[in-house]
């Protein structure tokens, strides 16, 4: 005979929720207190204490971040010497483990190949850490007293020119806290990763206005030529609507090569807020026979890798205003499942953000039929 024998498990069904990094960036740039070390910074923060009182590159742009981007704000930054290199300083956030959606270069690129050194960096960071993150690099603004409009966007284009960096943004100081603008733009409580800083019901832009916009040497003042230019290169910049009153913001472009599916900023944030969670539920499937090659093992593993997907979409209606979820909802065939061997699988999977509308066109028609014929 047998003698009782009791266990009782305590599974793991990893049905927690997913950290995030959303909305949390890195800044560098040039101040002089706290040179090369890491600041965690929220709402509650004090500057001057963190940075110095004086004004400096890096206080400047978190200033305007925090302006922009309102209520429960937070940033890491690294403040470093004036004609220091930034990617030291992410190289150092990273060991530190820190995790953040993207970096904020404060200081303005002289040479394409910073952008491609950003791109690369971002390559690098995410085969050695499996981290994915954006660059917001800075460009300089125009010299007021020698330049025209013209030659300042001739000269800027030459960094932009045949390159091709998805997970770069660059940002002119046409503001001189243009970068800190956006980048708290990017992480306003009231948007979603796949939102756009184009959108006009976030707000106008916190701090400066259209009269604030600069002037070249001959006097012109900034305007939505110029911005088209810039735009048109790629780069993502202030702009305004006649009437209308004040500033919002373009697209956040990126250096995508054309036709490429991450030309916006929204549509690569949504991508890889995806990408971190199903890294988890793939990590978690790791080696465990739940996920096999019956229909009920590849339905269990289906389910488990598409629940990132179905967070991200659930939408609101609230007294018949909609509020969209960060993607659509998935439906059948959103994900097909591969083994490639008895031990590798594949999993193929489609994230399908909504549509935004950037070009709007009204077409009003008279109607002049006799209402009594």
């Amino acid at each position: 005979m047998a003698l009782p024998k009791i266990t009782v498990n305590a599974l793991n069904l990893q049905q927690g929720p997913f950290p995030t990094v959303e909305k949390y960036l890195l800044f560098i740039g040039v101040a002089a207190t706290n040179v090369d070390q890491l600041l965690f910074l929220n709402t509650d923060s004090d500057l001057d204490a963190e940075l110095g009182e004086a004004d400096s590159e890096l206080k400047q742009q978190l200033i305007a971040a925090r302006q922009n981007a309102g209520e429960n704000w937070a940033a890491v930054a690294v403040p470093v010497a004036n004609g220091a290199l930034w990617d030291p300083a992410v190289d150092m956030a990273m060991n530190e483990n820190v995790r953040v959606e993207g970096a904020v270069i404060c200081t303005p690129v002289t040479q394409a190949s910073d952008f491609t050194a950003m791109q690369t960096k971002a390559v690098n960071i995410e085969a050695q850490y499996g981290r994915r993150l954006f660059f917001i690099g800075a460009v300089r603004g125009i010299d007021s007293e020698n330049e025209s409009w013209s030659e300042y966007i001739t000269a800027v284009n030459n960094l932009t020119d045949t390159l091709s960096a998805h997970r770069v943004s660059p940002v002119p100081y046409i503001y001189d806290d243009a970068v800190g603008i956006i980048a708290g733009r990017l992480c306003n409580s009231g948007v979603s990763v796949a939102d756009t800083p184009m959108r006009v019901e976030t707000g106008p832009l916190v701090g400066q206005d259209q009269t604030t916009l600069p002037v070249d040497k001959d006097g012109v003042r900034y305007n939505m030529a110029h911005a088209k230019a810039l735009n048109d290169q790629r780069f993502s910049v202030p702009s305004f609507f006649p009437d209308y009153p004040g500033v919002f913001w373009s697209d956040a472009q990126t250096l995508d090569a054309p036709a490429g599916d991450y030309q916006v900023l929204e549509n690569l944030r949504v991508v890889d807020k995806a990408a971190r969670a199903v890294r988890l539920v793939l990590i978690g499937l790791t080696g465990n026979r739940r996920f096999n090659s019956t229909p009920n093992g590849e339905a269990w593993a289906s389910n488990k890798l598409m629940r990132p997907l179905r967070e991200m979409s659930k939408s609101t209606v609230f007294q018949g205003i909609p509020f969209p979820a960060e993607l659509k909802p998935p439906v059948e065939g959103d994900i097909v499942i591969t083994w490639v061997t008895r031990e590798k699988v594949e999993a193929f999977m489609k994230a399908r953000p909504f549509e935004i509308p950037k070009e709007l066109t009204a077409n009003i028609v008279l109607d002049l039929n006799n209402p009594t014929a």
